[in-house]
């Protein structure tokens, strides 16, 4: 039997507890990025999962081409159902699995996957609060090197993702909350560090709550409740919240913290400032 989930995150005590049981999946969703703003570059993270370790089991997920759809015209787009159905089933998810989502960040990776899995139906999924930083911190066992056979992950039944749920909205969405004739809180979750010096101007009228505000630095896990609450104060009485950042990662943590504050009408910008920014044209003909 599989994990019982309580939470969208877990602690890294309760993966140690779990690891190795029936129907458990942990996944490395790491991704590495140079450059700021519109000269960000991304690359996937498999050689230091493979060289400077994961939790022990885990199988590396392929945000940057396995769980994107690549023949989208911006990076991360959400992948179509038949993408994320044989990714996913590559990684030895079936519809019964509990899965673990982790990276090596404060979380943005983790928390993109965590919300296409939610997005296509699967709600067994938690991102391990804290990520791999804190569990290396802890000295608790890390494994290097690429799965070996028999551990790698077999083909068994196959994985069937359900209609996918509305947690998404694409630029008209956007434009008719800035112009009020669709009320929405638009969050800003991007650090301005990562948006560099010199970029166009992000969405009118948006509460800035970046990752920076809701991860805590000192632990690398998320703020508790109370804090959470105080932070997304300004816009957690709006009946829907969109949040974005600059091409979907950032906005996911905002989703998840809003998440575990209880808030059920929270979607994610899919193509976040770079769609915004690619269609200043169209807007300033309209």
């Amino acid at each position: 039997m599989a994990p019982v989930l309580t939470s969208p995150l877990v602690s890294t005590q309760w993966l140690a507890d779990h690891l190795g049981a029936d129907e458990l999946v942990v996944l490395d969703a790491s991704v590495h990025t140079t450059g700021a703003g519109l000269d960000m570059r991304w690359q996937d993270a498999r050689d230091a999962y493979e060289q400077h370790g994961h939790v022990p089991g885990a199988r590396y997920a392929d945000l940057v081409h396995d769980l994107s759809d690549v023949d989208a015209d911006l990076p991360f787009t959400r992948p179509t159902v038949e993408q994320f159905e044989t990714a996913v089933q590559a990684l030895g998810v079936t519809n019964e699995s509990c899965v673990v989502v982790y990276d090596d960040s404060v979380g943005e990776w983790a928390a993109r996957l965590w919300w296409i899995f939610r997005a296509f139906g699967h709600d067994r999924v938690a991102v391990l609060d804290g990520g791999f930083t804190k569990w290396r911190d802890e000295g608790r066992p890390v494994r290097v090197g690429a799965l070996r056979d028999g551990t790698a992950p077999a083909i068994g039944a196959p994985f069937l993702a359900g209609e996918e749920r509305p947690v998404w909205v694409d630029h008209d969405r956007v434009l008719r909350a800035v112009r009020g004739e669709e009320p929405a809180a638009l969050v800003l979750a991007a650090p301005p560090a990562s948006l560099g010096d010199t970029h166009p101007a992000v969405v009118p009228g948006s509460a800035s709550i970046t990752t920076d505000d809701v991860v805590d630095p000192r632990t690398n896990t998320f703020l508790r409740r109370p804090a959470l609450a105080e932070v997304f104060a300004p816009v957690l009485d709006a009946s829907e919240i969109v949040t974005y950042c600059g091409v979907g990662n950032a906005a996911c943590v905002d989703a998840l913290a809003l998440t575990v504050l209880g808030h059920d009408d929270v979607k994610v910008y899919d193509g976040s400032l770079l769609d915004w920014w690619r269609r200043e044209p169209e807007r300033l003909a309209s």
